[in-house]
């Protein structure tokens, strides 16, 4: 059956095809008991507005794009999640890519996201991500962009974060004050702000309490369990172990932990870990993972709601903000304190 058009409503009513247009458009020249004929025609036949065609005549679509690094990612669905509640109540849908930790695909879907006329975009960039022209090349055209958890520092746009460095330096300090001496970190990539974040408050930390860095227990990898696993055979292979490991998140978390127990080390009497993000994995392995919890749904609602700041703005101008939002850390049995 092939779709009722303006015109049939137009003409089932007696009107002018623009007058529908104006009606359904709430314009204010139309009077609110032509428009109430207009909307209980559209119901009656079913009468759905071409939002291809809208798209081109405003030039922007009613579509907020998402990249995120990977969905499978409990802590990115979770933001995806608080991105798409705010964004269906201001009527908006939003369409969702993933680079897959590649900076290829980050790039061509930024590509294809903006060719598809989106209104604005949400991104946390890759961890390959050492460049960002593509992002603004997005900003040169007018198209409001925001970033969040992983983002790139020197783009002028809104960001939501949290406070990397913080949160790490107060879990290692966890680590310390629970006996702990020897104490390893299972890094991302340096290139992300992220990564030099928590580094740094690693680090930090163990200075500020007179403790030295093992540079043989600084791994850096990526943040797949695969990248867990592959960083607690590099300590295998050098026939000794930390203490503990603070890793950069969850999944890197949960694949050390699997490999250090079929290697037979036990957590935490021989090496407590704590991870990054609190996913649901972190309660359900035994003992329990320590975690710092990270508001992933209420990360995604700020981003989208920074986004549409920008979108509804009088004007065009709206000053670009950093919203850090709080942590928690999560203290659970894979750092029980030594001797306990």
């Amino acid at each position: 059956m092939a779709q009722f058009t303006i015109k049939d409503l137009a003409r089932k009513l007696g009107v002018s095809p623009s007058t529908v247009s104006r009606a359904l458009s709430d314009h204010p020249d139309i009077s609110p008991a032509t428009k109430r004929r207009v909307a209980e025609a559209a119901q009656k036949y079913h009468y759905h507005p071409n939002q291809i065609a809208q798209s081109l005549q405003k030039k922007r679509s009613s579509t907020i794009g998402v990249i995120v690094p990977e969905i499978r990612h409990n802590f990115f669905s979770t933001v995806i999640s608080g991105i798409e509640e705010v964004a269906y109540e201001s009527g908006y849908t939003i369409m969702v890519c993933q680079s897959n930790e590649t900076l290829a695909r980050e790039v061509l879907n930024t590509q294809a996201l903006v060719a598809n006329r989106v209104a604005g975009l949400l991104i946390a960039i890759s961890t390959e991500t050492s460049r960002w022209d593509h992002l603004e090349n997005v900003l040169a055209r007018g198209v409001p962009l925001v970033q969040f958890d992983r983002v790139a520092e020197p783009l002028d746009t809104s960001k939501v974060v949290i406070d990397d460095y913080r949160a790490a330096y107060e879990a290692v300090v966890h680590l310390i004050d629970s006996g702990y001496r020897r104490i390893g970190h299972f890094s991302g990539r340096e290139v992300i702000a992220m990564d030099r974040h928590r580094c740094r408050g690693y680090l930090d930390a163990l200075a500020d309490h007179g403790l030295a860095c093992d540079r043989r227990f600084l791994i850096r990898g990526g943040y797949r369990e695969e990248d867990g696993r592959a960083a607690v055979e590099r300590l295998l292979a050098l026939g000794e172990l930390p203490d503990a490991i603070l890793a950069v998140n969850d999944p890197v978390a949960v694949g050390a932990f699997v490999r250090l127990k079929e290697a037979g080390v036990r957590i935490p009497e021989d090496v407590a870990l704590v991870g990054f993000s609190d996913t649901p994995a972190a309660a359900l392995i035994d003992p329990a993972l320590t975690t710092v919890y990270q508001p992933a749904f209420e990360m995604g609602r700020t981003a989208a709601s920074l986004l549409l700041e920008q979108l509804t703005a009088e004007g065009g101008s709206v000053e670009m903000k950093t919203v850090v939002l709080p942590t928690e850390l999560r203290v659970r049995g894979s750092s029980r304190p030594r001797g306990a």
